[in-house]
């Protein structure tokens, strides 16, 4: 028995595009002498669909959409993902076995996971039973994603006659996240004595990226498959004689590359999908907007890429110099702006209001302004959308301007620390190295001090603790769920723990208001954060 494996990309809500994709996997898989064609999670409707499944309408159109592979598709047995249901009534996540104009079965998903980015109990009903169907005189179990995260469900597939589980997949990335997974499904092998095919998702969709790397693991809990990931493509893996036949076994990708590769999909997608010309960035001569520009010329092509430099009289020439070379690198648009006749008009036009105050912050954000004025002007008269760049340890401690470097569409770096930043960044030159070509980031860019150049000499230490300390605080405290006292165990200063957490929640009505940017830890800003802006809670 053959089974293929459809690592694809849908498109949430594009219901006919999704179908077609599907077509055309089962016509791949089909050319490769494939039995079986196993979809990931609602790869009808892309994942997640959030609120589209409380509409009649589209559950209308779900239904339809499946209809069409009974109607159309036969020489194979497809597994395929979709939501089954009414609106208002009860709707599950399911997976239906259909074959030769015939549904063999369905089966519903039985544990709904509701933490981290994930909510499905807000719009499905768990299912109660398992599904065995056979296939060539095998009998093939069927499980969904978080299903094999309990003993249960895989337990109760084998009681039923299983001999392989089949099992449909959403998985969201975040580093080290497909070691766990291996791990899990290991687990249930063992338990069960049945080998297990994994299926998972490839793509961005808004704030998550799903990697693929689907594999397949034999009765004895060995690899006998494994893809590429962030790969689109359609691969087989055969059972015979009781177990899975060893095929191609991908490598699993250090973290470097695996979250950059996150960061280029989740770039690629969120462009693609919303069919936007192009982007926008602000150039500073910064490692931020250097690394954002690379993972966008990456994604998209440098001819998809505008990068502008925008610099006022506190910007360093080699600022401007480190920033001119790297586009000669990589070929994207390049402009330049001096913001400092728009700084002069604005702070003469709020002169009366200003009389009588020192400077402070509020001329330093005042520059960031009209660069985000600018990038945004910019954006609405060619249609390209604005990347902003600041990171996570900046959006931790609100060292990002509201309404200024803060402003745009897509936040690359959103959960990316500081101290990754310089990772990705070495990584990224040590790639081209390797293939004979030029580093986009030149490496001043790297080992120069950085500074947001908003006054004379500034420097980000100034005002932050070193960012291997500012990281690993906000890890502990974001990631990991520790107090403050319990991060100060760990011999952190009490000072710069009690800075950095006053800071990051006097700093999230900002976070409310950026944009979204792609998940690669276990706990970003975005749908798996979800602190009240008022709050006095202090531990």
């Amino acid at each position: 028995m053959k089974i293929a494996l459809a690592q694809i990309n849908p498109i949430v809500g594009d219901l006919a595009g999704n179908t077609e994709l599907i077509f055309a996997a089962a016509r791949e898989a089909m050319a490769a002498g494939a039995d079986i064609l196993l979809t990931p999670e609602l790869a009808l409707t892309g994942y997640p669909p959030e609120d589209l499944l409380l509409r009649p309408a589209f559950l209308k159109q779900c239904k339809q959409m499946l209809a069409r592979f009974i109607d159309e598709l036969d020489g194979i047995t497809l597994i395929v993902g979709h939501p089954s249901g009414v609106a208002g009534d009860e709707v599950f996540n399911s997976a239906s076995v259909i074959r030769d104009g015939n549904v063999l079965g369905r089966y519903d998903k039985l544990l709904l996971p509701n933490n981290a980015v994930f909510d499905e109990v807000r719009y499905f009903t768990p299912g109660f039973s398992p599904f065995v169907f056979e296939q060539d005189g095998v009998q093939v179990g069927i499980a969904i994603c978080e299903d094999i995260w309990d003993t249960e469900p895989a337990a109760a597939a084998r009681d039923e006659g299983a001999e392989i589980l089949l099992v449909l997949n959403a998985s969201p990335f975040h580093q080290a996240k497909q070691k766990t997974r291996r791990e899990v499904a290991r687990q249930r092998v063992e338990e069960n004595g049945i080998p297990l095919v994994y299926c998972n998702l490839v793509g961005g969709q808004d704030e998550l990226v799903f990697d693929g790397h689907s594999f397949a693991l034999n009765k004895s809990g060995e690899l006998a498959l494994q893809l590429p990931a962030f790969s689109n493509q359609i691969t087989c893996c055969e059972y015979l004689n009781g177990d899975l036949i060893q095929s191609d076994i991908a490598a699993d990708t250090p973290i470097e590359e695996s979250i950059y590769g996150a960061l280029v999909q989740g770039v690629k997608d969120y462009i693609g999908k919303n069919r936007f010309p192009g982007i926008l960035l602000g150039l500073s001569g910064g490692i931020d907007s250097a690394l954002t520009l690379a993972i966008a010329a990456d994604a998209l092509g440098a001819e998809r890429c505008h990068a502008v430099m925008m610099p006022s009289r506190y910007t360093a020439d080699i600022s401007v110099n480190d920033s001119r070379e790297m586009i000669e690198i990589l070929g994207c648009k390049y402009s330049e702006i001096e913001i400092w006749p728009m700084y002069e008009a604005m702070m003469a036009g709020l002169a009366d209001e200003f009389a009588g105050r020192e400077m402070d912050t509020t001329e330093e954000n005042l520059q960031s302004r009209i660069r985000g004025m600018l990038l945004m002007s910019l954006s609405n008269k060619t249609g390209k959308l604005v990347l902003t760049t600041g990171n996570k340890s900046e959006m931790t401690t609100g060292y990002a301007t509201l309404y200024g470097d803060m402003a745009g569409g897509f936040a690359v770096l959103k959960d990316v620390a500081k101290t990754m930043v310089y990772r990705l960044s070495n990584w990224r030159n040590q790639q081209a190295i390797a293939q004979g070509q030029s580093a986009p980031i030149p490496e001043r860019i790297i080992t120069r001090p950085p500074s947001a150049e908003l006054r004379p000499d500034q420097k980000d230490q100034d005002s932050l603790p070193e960012y291997e300390v500012l990281d690993a605080i906000l890890a502990a405290y974001v990631e990991e769920n520790l107090s403050i006292a319990d991060i100060i165990a760990r011999g952190y200063v009490e000072a710069d723990v009690n800075k950095v957490v006053r800071l990051l929640k006097i700093n999230e009505y900002k976070r409310r208001q950026a944009p979204v940017g792609p998940r690669i830890t276990e706990r970003s800003f975005g749908k798996d954060w979800r602190m009240p802006i008022t709050q006095r809670f202090t531990l």
